[in-house]
């Protein structure tokens, strides 16, 4: 075991509270830290070393008024000196504590604060926690190593010491260099281990609520009493998002009507996302109110210009209110793409809508006119927004987009393969994924309403 030696608290080495410990060979001592190291094996290395080349600042914090305590010599193998800082209390012992300290030696048998904490009394409020002290430590540097300082009698205190937070324990009587730069070592380590598993827990945590919530902001339709199905496709831009700013909905009022709608915000971050909804939860609620067409196209206008964070912010929309005997609708489009519809036996084809008005957000006092279509007997309607037709098409680096017109032949032939419902629209996504040559980058959204 290398000598100690005492602590010299008057010693020129000690500065501002630091006493500075540099690599010595086994069996060296302080006082032959400035003599030149003689040849040898080197030391071994510590069970865990990240930094090599940084030196470690250690505060002691030991109950030992009169400055009996010996800090023993320091061996390393990697060439790092370990600074010491030495406190007598909490109080100096805060002082010390800044942001280049890596690790806390604490004495156990230190007195517990009495005043100005609740430490004394223990976290459930009982007196006599013997770990008080070491609590106090934890709560004044939860971003720092505590190695628990206690003697070899009491190994049930130490261990229970690890349990409320301590990186490792140490008995004073066993105490050497080696062992305790290797336990700082492993302390410092172990700390940034337990800190960046705790991150990823909380970025796991954060990211799963995130889903919950951004799950329940989706939307349910309520077409209960209709004889229509309904199918949905929905695949944010952003990276692992489960909103973006396209949004659509379905309901199904009491006089029998099938009221639709799907709109894209411009952009397709998290406020884009957020405004999406406040639209959509807007739209269900006039709809149920009985407004339509115009009167209910104004009324959201007036809902983005209150929600949106800037005038640039804009939105489209198509609204389609299907009659209760299903062979008709009323179509509005504020700057949205027309539907797709395809009838039984015939080649599938748009809507012709040539009146509709501007985006949500652009003119002050815009109007929407409402215009009849005839759907017949047997129908499938598709709406989508503008991520499905802004996909590239043709050899990489084309600049040619699918359009709508490339939609079409694409759904006429997923048509003429005999699909329909969720599998017409995942079919869509994946083929215009496929020719874009990679993910779309745009919020994609479908919503496919089947009669017949």
């Amino acid at each position: 075991m290398p000598v100690p030696v005492p602590r010299q608290r008057e010693s020129p080495a000690v500065e501002h509270g630091q006493a500075v410990l540099p690599k010595q060979q086994a069996g060296s001592s302080m006082e032959n830290a400035s003599a030149p190291a003689a040849a040898g094996p080197a030391a071994p290395a510590s069970p865990v070393v990240s930094a090599n080349s940084t030196d470690l600042t250690l505060l002691v914090i030991e109950n030992d008024p009169a400055g009996t305590f010996t800090v023993p010599s320091l061996l390393d193998a990697a060439g790092t000196r370990v600074r010491i800082r030495t406190a007598r209390n909490l109080t100096e012992a805060e002082r010390l504590l800044t942001d280049d300290v890596h690790c806390i030696l604490l004495d156990l048998a230190l007195p517990a604060p009495t005043s100005g904490t609740s430490a004394g009394t223990g976290e459930d409020g009982e007196s006599g926690d013997r770990l008080a002290t070491l609590r106090h430590v934890l709560r004044l540097a939860p971003r720092h190593a505590v190695l628990a300082l206690t003697s070899e009698t009491d190994v049930e205190r130490a261990a229970e010491a690890v349990c409320v937070g301590a990186q490792d324990y140490l008995f004073r009587d066993e105490l050497d260099g080696r062992q305790l730069s290797r336990a700082i070592r492993y302390a410092v380590e172990r700390k940034r281990a337990d800190t960046a598993q705790h991150k990823l827990a909380e970025s796991r945590l954060r990211a799963q609520e995130n889903a919950r919530l951004e799950r329940g902001l989706l939307p349910t339709p309520l077409l209960e009493g209709s004889n229509l199905r309904f199918a949905s496709r929905y695949r944010p831009g952003r990276s692992r998002a489960l909103l973006g700013g396209d949004f659509y909905d379905t309901v199904r009022t009491s006089d029998g009507t099938v009221h639709a709608m799907i709109g894209d915000v411009c952009g397709h971050g998290p406020d884009e996302a957020a405004l999406g909804v406040e639209l959509r939860i807007a739209w269900r609620a006039l709809t149920f109110a009985g407004l339509c067409g115009d009167e209910l196209l104004s009324t959201l206008q007036q809902v983005l210009e209150h929600e949106r964070e800037s005038e640039e912010i804009f939105a489209t929309l198509c609204t389609v209110d299907i009659a209760p005997d299903g062979r008709r609708a009323g179509l509005c489009l504020a700057g949205h793409p027309s539907p797709l519809i395809a009838r039984q036996g015939r080649a599938a084809q748009l809507l012709p809508y040539e009146d509709g008005g501007p985006a949500l957000g652009l003119l002050p006092r815009a109007r929407w006119s409402r215009r009849q279509v005839e759907l017949g007997g047997s129908w499938s309607l598709m709406m989508y927004t503008d991520g499905l037709i802004e996909g590239r098409v043709g050899p990489p680096g084309s600049k040619q987009r699918l359009g709508q017109d490339g939609m079409v032949a694409m759904i006429n032939r997923q048509l003429a393969a005999g699909l329909s419902g969720e599998a017409l629209l995942e079919a869509a996504v994946t083929e215009a994924r496929d020719l874009n040559g990679g993910e779309l980058t745009d919020d994609v959204a479908l919503v496919l309403l089947d009669r017949g």
